[in-house]
């Protein structure tokens, strides 16, 4: 106990650190971030859908089989009249996974309270070996 308090400075900047470390274990377990397995059991068990978010150049170049296009800037006014049913698990997908999270958001907004974000994004999904469809 002497050498805690001897020491406090030493302890306070080993806890920050370990606290950081633990960081984003937490963030991940609660930020609405979908693996690309979990993202294939939600689509084949609940019946997810899949919103690509990408522009429709992007889309026309690879997505997931069967997703919907809805760019990022369009979503908040076309998302209600695409999936009208609010209760589905909703898997949202960009490139890179970065513009998926800010849609995530918009998603909750609106009443899709099971929204989630493809970690990783297409490139997630194609780590995985997983297919995709170009149109």
């Amino acid at each position: 106990m002497k050498f805690i308090f001897d020491n406090w400075m030493i302890m306070s900047v080993a806890l920050a650190s370990g606290a950081m470390l633990f960081w984003p274990v937490l963030k991940g377990a609660n930020g609405g971030s979908l693996t690309a397995t979990g993202a294939v059991q939600l689509i084949n068990r609940e019946k997810a859908v899949v919103i690509d978010i990408c522009e429709t150049t992007e889309f026309a170049a690879g997505h997931i089989v069967g997703a919907k296009n809805i760019p990022l800037g369009q979503l908040e006014e076309k998302l209600p009249a695409a999936v009208k049913n609010k209760a589905l698990p909703l898997i949202l997908v960009c490139q890179s996974g970065a513009r998926s999270k800010r849609a995530v958001a918009i998603a909750h907004k609106l009443g899709y309270a099971q929204a989630q974000s493809l970690a990783g994004g297409l490139g997630g999904w194609r780590a995985a070996s997983l297919p995709l469809e170009k149109s």
